[in-house]
């Protein structure tokens, strides 16, 4: 397996260097552990016609046709492993994912790189492609489904009524409206044909089983036990039940006030629609299995700190709020842990998921591109100055950030010296929303590409004790 974060050396060139070297080998171990190629692979086999998922078996004998849908920013990996598998028994696959690596090696699967945030034009025709799958199957065929976050825009098939340019403005709109991603889906998913179980439905109606690969990106998501024990509880995504209701759809828009800021076929639909429009709430009949959820991630660092013999504590894996709040909110910890010794006595891991949001009331203030992980680690740097040793690791953990091609950022104690050395104004930069460029001539950006794993935010800071 190739090493995770790409640019390391650069990372361990400057800074609090042996802060930095802890706070990146265990996000290297925790991504590792997370990939979902391997998480598959471990539970999956096929010996003749006999399919093995964990407790269950198929007799694929019995079965005149074996699709793989996927769609998310870990479907690369997801998708990977189901192809491999199955090689020559696949019918087809079709996966739409964020980003294509050069290292993505499958069989029988087409791979499309759909829109993210944003929808794009190759995510629709991709999804039509998959509807027209659908449509034309029967009930002797299996539906092999790999879902990770990121589904909601990448597999991008409006209803009838409703254009790609619309539900692109709709995703534009809510992303800067600060409302959290249950909400911005509540919305999303009752404008789709394939999200919210809409393409469950769809396989349900051609009598075929499904069988569906997961990974829950939601906060409040508990930790996976047996991964090889179906998930009864599986939730949301293009193949799941659907939490989210119209009357959901319609507080969100009353609440953040955006309705004059949608487009007003939309809100139209949304405000008359009627029950035979709402969203699929159960699929007893499917089998699910849930291969990562948001809480792993802080278990995972927490062993590898651990196995180091570094004291770790998770803070929480319900992490929310303005991205640059918590950067600096992550600053006055390590100051109180430095300065006293509470929570927790340095030194110290401290590790946190969940999902900070940016808002940007007016996009007339932007100035470069950034994401939550980046600009919450310049907030950092701002105001771990004193706090000499204190590190502090940000990263969307699919890989990428934002609107960029990093996978989030890292700032220490000697940061902010080294912005201004640079020439890189990090006031101007947050106030800008282009903490990318600042971080970039930093130095400090973390380059991991597809890391095969999507569970949101991850976080790491390293706490030493004050000389």
């Amino acid at each position: 397996m190739r090493e995770k974060i790409r640019n390391k050396d650069v990372l361990l060139s400057h800074g609090d260097r042996e802060s930095r070297r802890i706070v990146l080998d265990i996000t290297e171990k925790t991504l590792r552990r997370l990939d979902a190629k391997e998480r598959i692979k471990s539970i999956m086999t096929l010996d003749g016609d006999t399919l093995r998922i964990g407790i269950k078996e198929w007799d694929l004998s019995k079965k005149k046709n074996i699709y793989l849908l996927g769609g998310g920013k870990a479907c690369n990996h997801m998708a990977m492993a189901v192809d491999e598998i199955l090689g020559d028994r696949l019918t087809r696959g079709v996966a739409i994912v964020k980003i294509a690596e050069d290292t993505d090696v499958f069989n029988k699967t087409e791979v499309y790189v759909g829109g993210h945030p944003l929808p794009n034009e190759e995510g629709y025709r991709a999804s039509r492609i998959m509807l027209d799958i659908v449509d034309r199957a029967g009930p002797d065929d299996l539906f092999i489904v790999v879902i990770s976050g990121g589904s909601s825009a990448l597999m991008s098939c409006p209803i009838d009524g409703i254009s790609l340019a619309d539900e692109i403005a709709v995703t534009d709109v809510m992303l800067k409206s600060g409302a959290n991603i249950f909400e911005i889906n509540a919305i999303r998913r009752h404008i789709s044909q394939m999200n919210g179980g809409m393409l469950a439905k769809r396989i349900e109606a051609r009598g075929a089983e499904l069988i569906g690969f997961g990974i829950s990106d939601a906060v409040a998501s508990p930790p996976t036990g047996d991964i090889g024990v179906p998930y009864a509880k599986y939730r949301a995504t293009p193949m799941g039940p659907d939490q989210t209701t119209l009357d959901d759809a319609r507080r969100v828009i009353r609440d953040y006030d955006v309705a004059d800021k949608l487009p007003k076929n939309v809100v139209d639909y949304l405000m008359s629609a009627g029950s035979e429009r709402e969203t699929p709430k159960a699929f007893p009949n499917n089998t699910y299995f849930l291969i990562n959820t948001l809480p792993d991630s802080c278990r995972y660092a927490k062993e590898a700190a651990e196995e180091m013999g570094l004291e770790a504590h998770i803070l929480t894996s319900f992490l929310e709020g303005e991205a640059r709040d918590v950067g600096s909110v992550f600053a006055s910890i390590a100051h109180e842990i430095q300065s006293y010794g509470n929570p927790f006595k340095a030194p110290c891991v401290l590790l946190a998921s969940g999902e900070a949001t940016t808002k940007i009331p007016d996009s007339g203030v932007i100035t470069g591109h950034g994401g939550p992980s980046q600009e919450e680690t310049l907030s950092f740097a701002i105001a771990a100055q004193k706090m000499k040793g204190a590190c502090l690791l940000s990263i969307d953990s699919e890989g990428t950030d934002g609107t960029t091609p990093v996978a989030g950022g890292i700032t220490d104690s000697q940061s902010y010296a080294a912005a201004q050395k640079s020439g890189a104004d990090v006031y101007a930069a947050l106030r800008g929303h282009a903490a990318y460029e600042a971080l970039l001539k930093m130095g400090d950006v973390v380059f991991t590409g597809n890391t095969g794993t999507n569970l949101c935010d991850f976080n790491v800071m390293y706490v030493p004790k004050a000389e």
